[in-house]
């Protein structure tokens, strides 16, 4: 299994209450909720799930790179989307 194809949570972040993500594969909620916090707006599981309706991509397990997602969002905000 390659780094990006490994599972966002873990045992690791234990000792600290706080599990790993991999921004290579997180699940819609854990990428909600990591958006919201570094972007200083609320990102919603609705709001993306409405991207992936719309072109957004995803790994092939469902779950989101960022940095693909990221190039998709420039992508569409170049091309007058919203």
């Amino acid at each position: 299994m390659t780094p990006e194809h490994a599972p966002s949570s873990g045992p690791g972040g234990a000792a600290t209450g706080m599990a790993r993500l991999n921004p290579a594969a997180l699940p819609v909620a854990d990428a909600a909720r990591v958006l919201t916090r570094l972007g200083g707006r609320a990102v919603t599981e609705d709001m993306l799930r409405a991207d992936i309706d719309a072109g957004a991509p995803t790994n092939a397990d469902g779950m989101l790179n960022l940095v693909h997602y990221a190039a998709w969002l420039v992508k569409e905000m170049s091309a007058g989307g919203d």
